[in-house]
């Protein structure tokens, strides 16, 4: 991939102690930038819980998450991969979120959202050999109207409370950001009931490899989910977490793991946020 390719040039006259050190000062500010943006105040739903957690193979990480919550009580959602690792991803990853925030304000749905970011980063990411899967979704506490658009990224699972099944979201179709110019993003929707549980996730969590080059699995994850389905979302996080630690035994993580849960108590919510728009 592009960005596998990526180096670092320096001034040879440097003494190599001074570039390591001036290295790793930028590389401990981007963290820490990113680290800022991506563990912001988190919306409070009464009614129902949002949750989001990242965890990058390396220092900085192109995984990326945020919510938005809109004028409407509506709650926006949304998860994406930066083909890529490390610095290069995560500039990427700032451009999608400011994409995002962009589009979130001025769109009346998730796919009206993808599309919009689509344009706005397209040429950007072509010029960068790059692209980002997204999933975008509406959570309406209202209504229990759960809408939501894909670009190229894995279907959220949802766990029904009620019944104790699982099962990943009805197909919607859509390209990832910066495949191709002038897309237009499709929604679908599915009603949420009290006790049912969405979550969304990178492919760094399912493609997780323990000592014997085994991969963790879809299968597995629904295990656990099913397991602690009943938990807040922060301990269903952590339960999650515990599994694939539990599953790779001491293996380094080759790839970012992200989650965000949706968990849903109650048919009628306000929502409350310090970012929420003024009108």
């Amino acid at each position: 991939m592009y960005f596998d390719n990526f180096t670092f040039h320096f001034n040879q006259s440097t003494p190599d102690n001074e570039l390591e050190k001036s290295l790793q000062r930028e590389i401990n500010l981007a963290r820490n930038i990113q680290t800022s943006l991506l563990n912001g105040k988190t919306p409070i739903i009464e009614g129902g819980q949002v949750s989001g957690n990242s965890l990058p193979a390396r220092l900085i990480g192109g995984d990326y998450y945020d919510f938005y919550p809109l004028f409407n009580g509506k709650i926006r959602i949304v998860i994406g991969d930066v083909m890529g690792k490390g610095i290069p991803a995560a500039m990427l990853m700032i451009l999608t979120r400011g994409a995002f925030r962009s589009a979130a304000e001025s769109t009346q749905g998730p796919g009206d959202t993808l599309t919009a970011m689509n344009q706005a980063i397209y040429e950007d990411l072509r010029t960068l050999k790059s692209f980002v899967t997204l999933f975008c979704a509406d959570w309406d506490p209202t209504t229990g109207i759960f809408t939501y658009a894909n670009a190229g990224h894995h279907l959220p699972l949802c766990i029904r409370g009620k019944s104790n099944t699982i099962e990943e979201l009805p197909k919607v179709k859509g390209i990832m950001v910066g495949g191709l110019p002038n897309q237009i993003y499709q929604e679908q929707s599915i009603q949420l009931e009290d006790s049912d549980m969405v979550f969304f996730y990178t492919d760094g969590i399912i493609e997780a490899q323990n000592k014997d080059g085994k991969q963790y699995q879809i299968e597995r994850l629904n295990q656990t989910l099913l397991q602690c389905k009943e938990k807040d979302v922060k301990e269903v996080e952590k339960a999650v977490i515990d599994s694939i630690e539990q599953f790779t035994s001491g293996v380094p993580q080759k790839d970012d793991i992200t989650m965000v849960l949706l968990k849903v108590f109650d048919s009628k919510a306000d929502i409350t946020s310090f970012n929420s728009p003024i009108l």
